[in-house]
């Protein structure tokens, strides 16, 4: 079950965040090969977030899924992710920061 967790400087109070929603769920079930209602998307706003020593619009994100996840996956999301935040929040593509994590990677380790 992957789980998409977004935190932005942004205020979100007034902003329609449902294209937001449809379109990273679609994404990241596309993209990762799970279905899509098993995508969980989880969006903060009006977070302090400074980024390159400014408060302009920015944004954070972490997703975490067991499995589905390769240095291909990684580019892909990180590129539509990105995109989609700068068409639904204004946030450019460039203030965007996406750390992805593979429960299942370190498993073959123990």
């Amino acid at each position: 079950m992957p789980c998409l967790y977004i935190s932005t400087n942004l205020n979100l109070d007034e902003v329609d965040t449902d294209p937001l929603f449809s379109q990273a769920t679609r994404a990241v079930a596309s993209i990762i090969g799970r279905p899509e209602h098993f995508v969980m998307v989880i969006l903060k706003g009006s977070l302090a977030i400074r980024f390159n020593g400014n408060k302009e619009p920015a944004a954070y994100a972490e997703i975490v899924s067991m499995g589905g996840i390769n240095r291909e996956v990684k580019r892909r999301l990180i590129a539509t992710l990105g995109t989609i935040l700068e068409n639904t929040l204004s946030i450019p593509t460039t203030r965007f920061v996406l750390k992805v994590y593979d429960i299942n990677a370190n498993r073959s380790k123990l």
